[in-house]
């Protein structure tokens, strides 16, 4: 085992986390490099508690570190997603950003605004290499599942529903985001906007959470390649096939890069297109099954003369692709990936070789390519610290950090110690942990301590940092912290990462257990004083260890989780994920009636599917619940939703079970306003000490 070392952290530091200081922290955002590589720009937002909401401000500095300083005035209306254009030999570089819903520039020093739009409606936008034209993200109306209006009913508020996909993720399919295409100037507004997908009813970027990464400019600004699931309805609902879409400015006509041989052989996710700097290929991130969401996603280049496609990354096994970018000579990539508990940097040629550009016990977010300086700029973010921009020299590997956003707290801060640990399964195979100790930690003591259960199902403990399942927090509060990477997750090759799917109650839940058996047998740990808390597939975690967990526990919290899988079947809005991890519908596997199974399938068959999802599912075994739980959901939450968080309180409470509900009307599978953070945070944490303190 190893321990991390804290950083930039002094031994003298002696303020221990709060929600509020938390919640006070600057936040990292959108940035660009220029052309010269040599300034960066970069959004950071800092959440207001008071006022509930946050401000997005936009800074610059020199890749050297130099000349840091803010460029948005004081008291000015956020501004977010900068990104140079221009020639600063020519004296031409400008900023251009968002703000209000409208495209501004100014100058490198923050002087001579201008405004470039004035529709209040853009969510983001990408300026052509020659600064001619610009493409912008706006929505348009859709009717695809809800009916429009009636003219002469203004007030109503009910919908006519037609169709599947009539609700995504938090809000009702009313509009969807197309891209639009203008011309630029730093000397007029925007031209007349053309909507590329005009009369199409498909999503470009692609819903919940695409942006402007979905689509790009070729070198010359002839081209522009975007990403699409050309589908809406019941097709949407149940299927994963995004494409990408090759788009002439001149003729108009657009191309289906993925299907362009007349074939179906990229099914899956296909997304994120980056042209190479010679325009000569074409790089995007592409996985290879249709309804599967967590595939593996390889890293795709298309030649745009044979039309040919190379999977680059195909010796990388560890897990799928996440962020990438090329370098300037056209003939290497660099992508970050994530390997045993930690996201890396890696880099591969166009001949499949790959190599290891930054690793440690670091997770490296979005990665850009510094022209002319043989450099990445790089976010990195630890389990002790929040992100910052970093510069690593690709000629020796050397990491410089860039920004330093809350130097000012951690001056003060004193932060928990994290433990590499690695775990002997039920089934004798090695599991991945993370520990976080407490603040001052002490050997001689005994501390409660906290099973974390990951969501996902497929996402991975990597040295992730969140602004509420924040592990330092929890350790300020004086818990140890034992976060397994259990079965079906990436890092640890497909087999390990597939094993989940259709055995939800199997053996990710065995891993579980074992990493907390193995973590119970330290002196320091007190075992009489263990809880159980997590969200979403961990939400759902809680509930089935709730009623399987052998007295282990004292305390469970579940955040939007499932406890009903009849119910989620029909409640949830992408088919596609219970199609692939729960087997399917209910009625498949001719379950008419709950109750739990008892028979021993081998793995793989329906009757363990039926086992292991439905029969197997939370609620069928309330019988068996013996220890207090809060229930935590969002009502504005469409993916699980909010009825089964209040159904597995009232289940609790009827089986008279100490139970609490914490339930966020304006909030969806996240809390994302600051005093909801709050409140979660000091109900987590009262809930957790009334059970484990005492």
């Amino acid at each position: 085992m190893s321990i991390l070392a804290a950083g930039a952290v002094t031994s003298l530091a002696q303020e221990l986390m709060t929600p509020e200081i938390l919640w006070s922290m600057h936040r990292l955002g959108g940035r660009s490099v220029n052309t010269e590589g040599t300034l960066v720009a970069y959004a950071t937002s800092t959440p207001d508690i008071k006022a509930n909401k946050s401000h997005s401000i936009i800074s610059i500095t020199g890749t050297d570190g130099t000349g840091m300083r803010q460029l948005t005035p004081e008291g000015a209306p956020n501004q977010s997603d900068p990104a140079f254009f221009g020639n600063a030999g020519q004296g031409s570089e400008r900023i251009a950003y968002l703000q209000q819903g409208d495209v501004w520039s100014m100058k490198t020093d923050g002087s001579d605004i201008r405004r470039h739009s004035n529709t209040g409606d853009i969510e983001g936008f990408l300026i052509s290499p020659d600064t001619k034209r610009i493409v912008v993200i706006r929505q348009i109306p859709s009717t695809s599942s809800i009916q429009p209006k009636e003219k002469d009913l203004p007030e109503a508020t009910g919908l006519v529903i037609d169709d599947m996909n009539y609700k995504h993720w938090d809000q009702y399919v009313q509009t969807i985001p197309h891209i639009f295409l203008a011309s630029f100037s730093t000397e007029t507004e925007i031209g007349e906007m053309k909507d590329i997908l005009e009369g199409e009813p498909y999503e470009c970027p692609v819903l919940p959470f695409g942006g402007t990464e979905q689509f790009c400019w070729s070198p010359d600004g002839s081209l522009i390649a975007y990403t699409s699931r050309k589908k809406t309805g019941v097709d949407y609902a149940i299927s994963t096939d995004t494409d990408i879409y090759l788009y002439d400015i001149v003729t108009g006509q657009t191309r289906n890069l993925c299907k362009s041989n007349g074939d179906d052989d990229m099914p899956g996710y296909d997304q994120n297109p980056q042209f190479s700097p010679d325009g000569r290929k074409i790089a995007w991130t592409s996985m290879p099954r249709d309804g599967y969401e967590s595939d593996f996603a390889r890293l795709c280049v298309y030649d745009m003369a044979s039309k040919g496609k190379t999977f680059v990354s195909r010796d990388f096994t560890s897990s799928g692709i996440d962020d990438f970018c090329w370098n300037s000579n056209s003939r290497q990539l660099y992508f970050t990936a994530v390997h045993h508990g930690c996201v890396s940097i890696y880099g591969v040629d166009l001949k499949c070789r790959l190599s290891t550009i930054a690793d440690g016990h670091y997770d490296y977010g979005s990665i850009d390519f510094i022209a002319g300086k043989n450099k990445l700029l790089a976010s990195r973010h630890s389990i002790q610290h929040p992100d910052d921009l970093f510069i690593i020299s690709l000629k020796d590997n050397k990491i410089t950090q860039l920004t330093d956003l809350n130097g000012d707290i951690y001056a003060t801060l004193a932060v928990g110690q994290v433990k590499e640990r690695w775990v002997r399964t039920s089934d004798q195979r090695e599991e991945l942990c993370w520990v976080i100790y407490p603040p001052h930690f002490d050997p001689g003591k005994k501390y409660p301590t906290l099973l974390f259960c990951e969501g996902g199902p497929q996402s991975p403990v990597s040295q992730f940092w969140s602004y509420r399942w924040n592990f330092q927090i929890m350790a300020a509060n004086g818990y140890i912290i034992i976060a397994p990477n259990r079965r079906g997750l990436p890092g640890f090759g497909l087999e390990w990462n597939e094993a989940i799917s259709g055995d939800y109650s199997g053996q990710c839940m065995q891993d579980y257990l074992s990493a907390i058996d193995d973590i119970a047998k330290e002196p320091y740990v007190d075992e009489d004083r263990l809880g159980c808390v997590g969200a979403s597939f961990g939400g759902y975690s809680v509930y089935w260890l709730a009623g399987n967990h052998d007295k282990r526990f004292k305390a469970f919290i579940a955040h939007d989780g499932i406890f009903n899988f009849d119910q989620q079947y029909y409640e949830t809005e992408e088919m596609w994920f219970p199609n692939w991890d729960l087997g399917g519908a209910p009625e498949k596997f001719g379950i008419t009636s709950t109750g739990r199974a008892t028979g021993t399938a081998s793995v793989g068959t329906q009757a363990t599917i039926r086992h292991n999802v439905y029969q197997d599912s939370p609620h069928t075994y309330v019988d068996r619940w013996d220890t207090p739980i809060l229930c935590i959901h969002g009502e504005k939450d469409y993916r699980i939703l909010h009825s089964q968080g209040q159904a597995a309180f009232s289940a609790a409470r009827m089986h008279g079970i100490p139970a609490q509900l914490l339930l966020f009307p304006d909030e969806n599978h996240w809390v994302l306003k600051p005093q909801n953070g709050i409140l979660w945070q000091r109900t987590f944490f009262r809930w957790l000490d009334r059970w484990l303190k005492r």
